[in-house]
């Protein structure tokens, strides 16, 4: 009997470990089609618009060649080096490191929302009764520049503030607050929606964003703050914390974000880890998270495709033939989702069959989702360092003097080697979503040859939005064609 169970074991571990070629052939067909999907739709971050992007920007001097086959081949080698780490002790030790730290946490919350209302109030009142001349505008500076450039990058560098900076969320504590003392309950928030509602809020964000000439006409910037805010506050004074929980993108998307960074909040206060370590928190998450993360990564991309020369040249072609812009951007923005996020489910399809596991496509899909997150938060640091470094003389300028005449704003003259910093900051991000998929394979599967092989697909996709990432950073800066300016 004990033979019997001996051999049986050993067929079993044989079928886990061994894949004959012929399936890994067959295996690859998927494999490259979700790797070429997913790379096509991978550029950096949030090219936010006109002559703020086009700041400090300047095309790449070295053979584009030479660094896409460098960016490349280093994320392949990450792979390899990581496979070499197989002891489980030692990855749960790197992962389960932290310190527990000391923050005055209410005072910085009093503080964060004064200056989160204070900025709020600023943007509202500059926008539409100061200059109209974008980068010369408060309220354009403080979007764009303090907010998106440097409060989010402080999100994932450091850790997540937006729930003390947030002034809808002040201002709905505050609604709450008045509800109560006159006896007005909250709604219950269906829990069958999970958080579509925050995949599509972020979508339209975006596709707003990208259509709309925000940063070139600051009372229509305001306009759209003030339109986001009285829907966060009357759905906050609804269902309470859960709209910015489950429902609102933007406290979604910082808090994905907040992820990648070593300061985290936890039950017993504030803790230290190493960063992006919590990626791999084995977390149980549905498709509707799935897709929120694949929809973070792919708000990027279309963000950044629309403003390269070859997007211009393929528009402005489509148009010749006839085809509505409106139709243009409407169609390959929708359509390129649903690539993008059915390609990331194929891949996890591709990673099951590679490594012959009874999880499901849709479990595999859960675990490898977040380390994207720092491939994001990667794009997010290439693509506005720059930008922030550049207007960050405006912005002083403009403080203080937010009323002033309009003039030509200060600008800071960026040296060329400040380009290599973009290209570190995609490659970091792409290296540490490898080490992450690589500490969360080890915690899925029991075999070790079962974790590295599950890995085969995500690294295949990462390489491919490594090199194509870096060639988004050295092209220069192409208005969209056919939007209004």
């Amino acid at each position: 009997m004990r033979g019997q169970v001996a051999t049986l074991r050993s067929s079993r571990f044989q079928q886990l470990t061994m894949v004959r070629r012929p399936a890994v052939l067959r295996s690859l067909a998927p494999l490259l089609f979700a790797a070429v999907a997913l790379a096509a739709c991978a550029t950096p971050v949030f090219a936010h618009s006109g002559g703020l992007r086009s700041a400090g920007r300047d095309p790449v001097s070295a053979p584009a060649w030479l660094f896409l086959l460098t960016g490349g081949a280093a994320v392949g080698a990450s792979f390899l080096l990581a496979s070499f780490v197989t002891d489980r002790s030692l990855i749960n030790a790197i992962h389960g490191w932290s310190r527990s730290l000391a923050i005055p946490a209410r005072l910085l919350r009093v503080l964060g929302r004064l200056v989160g209302l204070l900025a709020l109030t600023s943007i509202l009142a500059v926008g539409w009764v100061g200059p109209v001349t974008g980068v010369r505008n408060l309220a354009v500076l403080l979007v764009w520049v303090a907010w998106w450039g440097g409060v989010v990058a402080l999100t994932y560098l450091v850790g997540n503030v937006w729930p003390a900076l947030n002034p809808f969320r002040t201002l709905v504590d505050g609604a709450r607050w008045a509800a109560d003392r006159v006896g007005v309950g909250m709604l219950r928030y269906p829990d069958r929606l999970g958080v579509w509602p925050s995949v599509a809020g972020l979508l339209v964000l975006v596709w707003v964003e990208v259509t709309a000439p925000l940063a070139d006409d600051p009372a229509l910037l305001a306009t759209v703050v003030a339109g986001y805010g009285a829907v966060t506050v009357a759905g906050g004074a609804a269902i309470g914390r859960t709209w910015f929980d489950r429902v609102d993108p933007v406290s979604r998307l910082l808090a994905a974000y907040g992820r990648v960074a070593p300061v985290a909040r936890t039950d017993d206060g504030w803790s230290l880890h190493l960063p992006g370590t919590r990626l791999s928190d084995r977390v149980t998450v549905g498709l509707d998270e799935t897709a929120f993360i694949v929809a973070v990564l792919y708000v990027t991309t279309y963000d950044g495709l629309v403003a390269t020369g070859p997007w211009a040249a393929a528009v402005e072609r489509a148009v010749g033939l006839g085809a509505p812009p409106i139709f243009i951007y409407s169609s390959s923005y929708l359509v390129g989702f649903g690539v993008a996020l059915g390609a990331y489910l194929l891949a996890a399809r591709a990673a099951r069959r590679f490594a012959v596991t009874y999880c499901s496509p849709a479990t595999l899909a859960s675990r490898f989702a977040p380390p994207l997150l720092a491939i994001a938060a990667g794009y997010h640091l290439a693509h506005n360092i720059l930008t922030v470094l550049a207007l960050s003389p405006a912005l002083a300028s403009v403080v203080a003097a937010p009323l002033a005449p309009p003039q030509s704003p200060p600008t800071l003259v960026l040296p060329n080697w400040l380009q290599s910093v973009e290209i570190a900051a995609i490659l970091a991000g792409h290296v540490l979503a490898v080490w992450v998929a690589h500490a969360a394979a080890y915690a899925v599967f029991p075999d070790r040859l079962q974790a590295v092989r599950s890995q085969y697909g995500v690294t295949v996709a990462m390489v491919g939005f490594t090199m194509l990432s870096l060639w988004i950073v050295s092209e220069p800066y192409v208005a969209p064609p056919f939007l209004a300016s």
